[in-house]
């Protein structure tokens, strides 16, 4: 079992929208949280610890989670998903870019 992790700013458009469309993927285990403090759910050392996989939407999130968390980063494969914050949440546009995107990370981690 992997544990993937879906990080955006704000947590309310894009990565919660990950962490639903991979919810029932097989063998893996998804949360989701924004780089902001005011996110719905901050991105924390815990949750950056608990990740496999951290796919972060665009190269700023990548940059605050390394700076922020380089001593919690120890195993976590980061992937930038080059996903810019454009999307409603569950808008079929993104859910079909995370569908050509994120699986292939998933078989071959």
């Amino acid at each position: 079992m992997k544990n993937v992790l879906f990080v955006c700013s704000q947590n309310r458009l894009r990565s919660p929208t990950a962490e639903q469309v991979f919810a029932n993927y097989p063998d893996i285990e998804v949360m989701s949280a924004g780089t902001n403090n005011d996110a719905e759910t901050p991105l924390d050392a815990e949750l950056v610890r608990w990740a496999d996989i951290i796919f972060v939407m665009e190269k700023a999130h990548r940059s605050k989670l390394q700076r922020r968390f380089k001593a919690d980063l120890k195993r976590a494969r980061i992937i930038c998903l080059d996903i810019p914050d454009d999307f409603a949440y569950m808008e079929p546009a993104l859910v079909r870019i995370l569908e050509e995107k994120v699986p292939r990370f998933l078989k071959s981690s």
